[in-house]
């Protein structure tokens, strides 16, 4: 008698690789999407929603990326400290000179679940401005997008 079972994965059976993503002249939406595909681990065969089996993912030359439509004016992001009176908008523009990580960040996380576990998925990217990172020993496998 042929018994069937629906296979579950386990955490323990999950590769990890890492990828290394160049965002020079790449559109922030395009490049987000594919990101929060990798941390995920939507591409995999072993994907299981409840965890996290996705892969590391460095970007670098964070501060190249480009909007497209005038959102380099237009596109605003809102933080708050906390405190009464203490919100604050600032622009695409301002942001991607001041804080380029952020924005990629930023672009990532509103495409992941927003439970413990995308914030989980969201410590495995790893964004800097230029194209310098400390993860050469990890040996990132290049991914063009």
């Amino acid at each position: 008698m042929n018994k069937s079972f629906t296979y579950s994965t386990k955490l323990v059976e999950v590769k990890r690789k890492w990828y290394l993503i160049d965002a020079k002249g790449k559109t922030l939406g395009r490049l987000a999407s594919r990101v929060a595909q990798l941390l995920s681990g939507k591409g995999k065969v072993m994907y299981t929603p409840h965890l996290d089996t996705g892969d590391f993912v460095v970007v670098i030359n964070a501060s190249d990326i480009k909007v497209t439509g005038g959102k380099e004016t237009k596109k605003m992001y809102f933080t708050h400290s906390g405190y009464p009176g203490g919100d604050k908008l600032i622009n695409f523009k301002k942001l991607i000179t001041t804080h380029p990580d952020r924005v990629i960040r930023n672009a990532v996380w509103g495409m992941l679940p927003q439970n413990r576990l995308g914030r989980v998925m969201l410590k495995k990217l790893k964004v800097y401005a230029d194209s310098k990172h400390v993860h050469g020993a990890q040996s990132p496998e290049p991914m063009n997008i």
